[in-house]
């Protein structure tokens, strides 16, 4: 994972995700899952983007699966956004980059 990227826990979701002052861009993916691989870089590069406006980390799936039964994640990969605590919006499957930035841009707003 990149150096901006954090590793989402059950144990840190809590502190690292619902009671962040920035938004919060979660990943929940798994290692074997083709389609995590494909949106890996595209991940990377808005937590480059967005360094120090919104937190960005990913969240496996096969480690952590009491989160993601919390969410409902029901296919990976499943991005969500979260603001105040709050889940804001939901992205399923392979997303561009320009999907994201702007999502994330009008959330900053």
């Amino acid at each position: 994972m990149a150096g901006a990227i954090i590793e989402f826990t059950e144990a840190n979701f809590q502190t690292e995700v619902l009671e962040s002052p920035e938004p919060v861009l979660v990943d929940f993916w798994a290692p074997w899952c083709g389609p995590c691989k494909m949106i890996a870089p595209i991940v990377d590069a808005v937590a480059t983007e967005f360094s120090g406006r919104v937190r960005v980390g990913k969240l496996n799936t096969d480690n952590d699966p009491g989160v993601a039964s919390t969410y409902s994640i029901a296919a990976i990969p499943t991005l969500l956004l979260f603001k105040n605590g709050e889940m804001v919006q939901k992205f399923v499957g392979v997303v561009k980059k320009e999907t994201l930035t702007a999502s994330l841009e009008s959330n900053l707003a």
